[in-house]
């Protein structure tokens, strides 16, 4: 490792402990590189406005995150929860299998674990909680673990920028994420059953069958939108990029024609949405740097060398990288280590045979789960702010969540055709 490397590194990390924001930090850190290696200042510049400029499916992360701000200042989330609660709502925990189902729904139209936590999650957590019917500190654990999904069935935000970093397909992602994300739904489902059996649950009154049309009906909509988009996507029709606006253009139709948002919500929804994106932005233009810098110390090759040299084989390579993703998402954004750790181990997986669909899948879920696991878990504190159940009942409560999930991982570990099924049947030659 060379010295200006070393200086890097030291001055990201410092600025990191000191409560810095990471982006800022890598920014900073890049600086200190190119400085003492002698290198023009402006590179810095230079690689940020390169990196934006050719990479036109970046502009799908903004739009999905006004899909989802639309769909959540709107009525949209009441017309699904009252969908899922017509189909699921009568089982034993079936408040519980809400929730998960809901989340399965929402997360094809919004890619955004935060926006799914944020918006759906915050009407499910006080459905549950109503008349003491679920403690309050599950109704929010689990409503952070159904979170999780969000990014893994398409649409998937996270997706899109891994597929920036290791030039994979956009389209046979997405597609790649139906199975595990239905598989992280039933292992969610499983232990939601257990647990309000142990808790002695009441089940709720079953929807009078008369009724179901009507509320299907209702929801027809907003259930037609991953499909729309699906469609729109493998039929040829359009790009992902181009994808999402459609979504965004959709959750926008739907939100006027149910006369359910304002034109201040919506204002507030879209400054949202410019705040959101602007911090996804500075991560991503702070990575695309850093990894200027990573290529210019050939740091990858390194890697992929000293992996071939130690002769593990593809399952312990996947084992030990996702073992190294679990520690970073105590401390990182799944964001962050996409954008600065994926590629590190891309040239290993295209040596050990690796297919990078199946990688990046993996990937996601695990900095999924990460994003429920202390003391980083961002999506305890979205909960934990926007319901005020304390964060240690909450913590408490999601571990059975995190252990169901990491067997669920481990599943799409050690069968790959379980992720790749699906994009084979569309024409993926992987």
């Amino acid at each position: 490792m060379s010295l200006a490397l070393t200086l890097c590194l030291v001055t990201v990390l410092l600025l990191a402990a000191f409560g810095t924001p990471v982006s800022f930090s890598m920014i900073i850190g890049a600086i200190v590189y190119l400085a003492v290696s002698g290198q023009d200042l402006a590179l810095a510049g230079e690689q940020i406005i390169q990196g934006f400029y050719n990479s036109f499916i970046l502009l799908a992360v903004p739009l999905f995150i006004a899909a989802a701000n639309i769909m959540n200042a709107g009525s949209i989330t009441d017309r699904l929860l009252q969908f899922c609660v017509a189909m699921v709502g009568h089982f034993r925990g079936g408040l519980g299998h809400v929730n998960i189902v809901s989340s399965l729904i929402f997360s094809g139209m919004s890619g955004s674990a935060v926006a799914d936590a944020a918006g759906v999650g915050r009407v499910i957590i006080n459905m549950m909680t109503k008349d003491g019917r679920y403690p309050p500190s599950y109704a929010a654990a689990i409503t952070a673990a159904s979170a999780t999904i969000g990014p893994i069935i398409p649409p998937s935000i996270p997706m899109v920028i891994y597929a920036l970093v290791s030039d994979t397909s956009v389209g046979y992602l997405f597609i790649a994420g139906l199975v595990p994300g239905l598989l992280m739904g039933v292992v969610l489902m499983g232990l939601n059953a257990y647990m309000a059996t142990k808790m002695d649950i009441p089940k709720e009154p079953r929807t009078p069958m008369k009724d179901i049309p009507r509320i299907t009906f209702r929801a027809l909509p907003t259930l037609m939108m991953p499909a729309i988009l699906l469609f729109g996507i493998y039929g040829g029709i359009t790009t992902p990029t181009e994808a999402a606006a459609v979504a965004a253009a959709y959750a926008l139709i739907l939100a006027v024609a149910y006369r359910s948002i304002s034109f201040k919500q919506l204002y507030m929804a879209l400054k949202e949405s410019a705040y959101s994106s602007a911090s996804v932005g500075l991560v991503i233009g702070s990575a695309l740097i850093f990894n200027y810098i990573v290529a210019t110390e050939n740091v990858p090759t390194a890697i992929a060398e000293m992996i071939t040299a130690a002769d593990l084989s593809p399952l312990q390579f996947l084992l030990i990288v996702n073992l190294i993703y679990l520690g970073l998402g105590f401390l990182l954004d799944a964001t962050t280590v996409i954008l600065v750790i994926v590629p590190l181990f891309v040239p290993a997986c295209r040596e050990l045979g690796i297919d990078l669909v199946h990688f990046g899948v993996v990937t996601i879920v695990n900095l999924m789960i990460g994003l429920i696991t202390p003391p980083y878990g961002v999506l305890l504190f979205v909960i934990n702010g926007t319901t005020k159940i304390p964060l240690a009942g909450i913590i408490k409560q999601v571990i059975p969540f995190i252990f169901v999930l990491l067997a669920a991982l481990f599943i799409m570990i050690l069968f790959p055709d379980l992720i790749l099924s699906m994009p084979r049947l569309m024409g993926y030659q992987g």
